[in-house]
């Protein structure tokens, strides 16, 4: 069953900034993710940045066969074909998550200043935003604001 609420998504700073390029437009997971279209994404990007350098929202997902996936997919995945298939070995399916409206944050938030809520600890994959998050991460997602 599909869930709503922002995901909080930890790539590599290398993916993090193609993503935000528009270069890498579908992200690749071993686990389905199942995530609603229209779920905004907040982009933590791993060592050596680690901060949340900026958003995207999902578009949609598909869970195929890998061959399919690299086969419709591979200029958006931002991959090389060894890495892929390196990733995904022993898989019988992958995640895609198409990503539309990337965009920078203008100042990124970094680990050290996440960590000052002491509960917070960046998902090794990826988690959805509680309010037990730092306002950061809550204000980007939306948590906890009332709407109009």
């Amino acid at each position: 069953m599909a869930r709503s609420g922002a995901l909080l998504l930890s790539v590599r700073p290398r993916f993090a900034h193609a993503i935000l390029e528009g270069t890498k437009t579908v992200e690749l997971r071993r686990r389905r993710i199942a995530a609603l279209p229209g779920t905004s994404v907040i982009l933590y990007a791993t060592t050596p940045t680690k901060a949340v350098v900026g958003t995207a929202r999902i578009a949609s997902t598909v869970v195929c066969r890998p061959e399919t996936a690299w086969r419709d997919h591979a200029l958006c995945l931002g991959l090389e074909r060894h890495e892929f298939d390196g990733y995904l070995a022993g898989a019988t399916r992958a995640c895609l998550l198409f990503l539309e409206d990337a965009q920078w944050l203008a100042s990124p938030l970094p680990l050290a200043e996440l960590r000052l809520t002491p509960s917070f600890r960046p998902p090794q994959s990826y988690r959805y935003v509680s309010g037990a998050d730092p306002a950061g991460i809550r204000d980007l997602a939306g948590v906890g604001q009332r709407r109009a």
